[in-house]
């Protein structure tokens, strides 16, 4: 469903991803990890066709800059960006119609209630706190119900029912048929669910883990931190 193949991202001299290879089929929930600097945002953006690369990412076969490919997948960047001056509601509205769905707000209404923002149907997003923005973010995106979810840190600013519900929905997205792709530095709030992990490190994939490798009584924790000491952390912006 997504897949990146020998893509790679530079700024000026600076390599933030170097031929990186990742599949992820429907069904499966990948996790990518790294420490900062790694390069997970620039592979994330360049994922969702914020940037320009070397290489190739398809999602369902369709180049990832088509329309095709951005009707199937959905985004959640880790710092959500609404606009000031409509509510929650007028987001909602505003996909539906970019996306020309059709019989779409029972699915909204649904949405809403998951994450706790049916009473702030009316609020702007200016009006709205960090953790709240995030919540319609998700909602926005999960709206179209796309077949593929690339989350960047979306459990960041979540309160204990957001983190709850949030892994509830990517649980039951995951056992539909979706792919899906979460980066995250949270790495214990991916133990229970995770399929197939990518570990960057400088820019490359270091380490591709699927869960049936993992040694009795290991976590995905002792496994990222066995593959990135060593390295020091890399101070370069993702």
């Amino acid at each position: 469903m997504i897949n990146v193949n020998n893509m790679s991202k530079k700024y000026g001299k600076l390599v933030a991803n170097n031929n990186i290879n990742l599949s992820i089929d429907g069904g499966e929930l990948a996790v990518l990890l790294g420490p900062n600097g790694a390069g997970k945002s620039t592979l994330i953006k360049s994922i969702c066709g914020l940037l320009r690369f070397g290489g190739s990412i398809t999602i369902d076969g369709h180049e990832n800059h088509t329309t095709e490919a951005k009707r199937l997948l959905g985004y959640v960047p880790e710092f959500p960006v609404l606009y000031p001056m409509l509510t929650v509601a007028e987001h909602l509205e505003f996909i539906a119609k970019a996306y020309r769905l059709d019989n779409w707000k029972q699915n909204a209404k649904e949405l809403l209630r998951r994450f706790e923002l049916d009473d702030k149907n009316m609020k702007l997003g200016k009006e709205l706190s960090k953790g709240m923005q995030q919540k319609v973010s998700v909602c926005c995106a999960l709206l179209p119900q796309p077949k593929a979810v690339v989350f960047d840190e979306p459990l960041v600013g979540l309160d204990p029912h957001g983190i709850r519900e949030l892994k509830a929905v990517m649980q039951q997205l995951r056992d539909s048929g979706c792919a899906l792709l979460v980066s995250t530095h949270m790495i214990e709030s991916m133990e229970e669910n995770w399929d197939v992990t990518y570990i960057m490190v400088k820019g490359q994939i270091e380490r591709v883990c699927r869960r049936s490798e993992i040694k009795a009584g290991q976590s995905l924790e002792d496994v990222y931190f066995e593959i990135t000491e060593g390295h020091p952390e890399d101070t370069r912006h993702e």
